[in-house]
């Protein structure tokens, strides 16, 4: 009689199984060893997390569904990021993604960590038909006011993709543009190409902001990514606004009274 596998070598089979159904389940269903009937309860329990997400993922894919049933073939997903920091631009992604997209951790970016953020972001640029990235300045805020330079930036991200869409899909806002657009209130956690905009806004902006930090030292952007921070707020005590500073944003314009 062969030897059973150990548990071990279970482990690697089970790791490898993506269906509910796969007959390792009843093939080890009375194995009297407690580390193989918890391995296959933990892989069972994996498998139901992995179900659970691929249906939110479909549901998250309504709104491009829905059109694409209307007749639209190129539907962008909008978002930004950057309304709130002291320094540095807002940044807008708009993203064309194709039907078949099967990227399911894509979510609003607020719900990922850095590191997820950070799998993520080839892996839709990867899969991406389009990708446009809009930014509107320190110096556009200032004057146009953050509501305003957002759609500048988002306006801009949308003008940048080629093919161009032929529906819009916007996190909370609308845009000057003749296409087709639906505004969405948490659009990122309703349409996966608005958070896979999202995602990419995030990330294109968080390296945005290291690379401030190196022209400009002292403010610790590459840990707030211009936001204010203990460190942050220690730094403009100490060097006062850098050129990519929002002078209209306290405390910031405190400096220029």
């Amino acid at each position: 009689m062969p030897k059973a596998p150990s548990i071990r070598e279970l482990k690697q089979l089970f790791d490898q199984i993506t269906d509910e159904n796969d007959s390792l389940f009843t093939e080890y269903a009375d194995d009297p060893r407690a580390g193989v009937q918890k391995l296959m309860a933990t892989t069972q329990h994996r498998l139901a997390k992995l179900i659970s997400e691929k249906r939110a993922f479909e549901q998250r894919f309504f709104y491009e569904r829905q059109f694409r049933q209307q007749g639209h073939q190129l539907i962008a997903g909008i978002d930004e990021v950057g309304r709130g920091p002291l320094a540095g631009p807002v940044v807008s992604c708009a993203i064309i993604l194709p039907d078949d997209f099967d990227v399911i951790e894509v979510n609003d970016s607020k719900q990922l960590s850095d590191h997820q953020r950070e799998e993520l972001y080839p892996q839709i640029l990867d899969q991406a038909i389009a990708v446009g990235i809009g930014t509107a300045s320190a110096q556009q805020i200032d004057q146009l006011n953050i509501y305003q330079a957002t759609r500048v930036a988002m306006l801009a991200a949308v003008n940048h993709l080629q093919p161009q869409p032929d529906q819009l899909l916007i996190d909370a806002m609308q845009i000057d543009s003749d296409i087709s657009q639906l505004k969405l209130i948490h659009g990122d956690a309703k349409s996966v190409s608005i958070g896979a905009a999202s995602i990419v806004a995030k990330v294109f902006r968080d390296h945005l902001m290291q690379s401030y930090d190196v022209l400009y030292p002292g403010y610790e952007f590459s840990h707030n990514a211009g936001y204010g921070t203990k460190a942050h707020l220690q730094g403009l005590a100490d060097l006062g606004p850098s050129k990519i500073h929002r002078r209209t944003f306290a405390p910031v314009s405190n400096y220029f009274k």
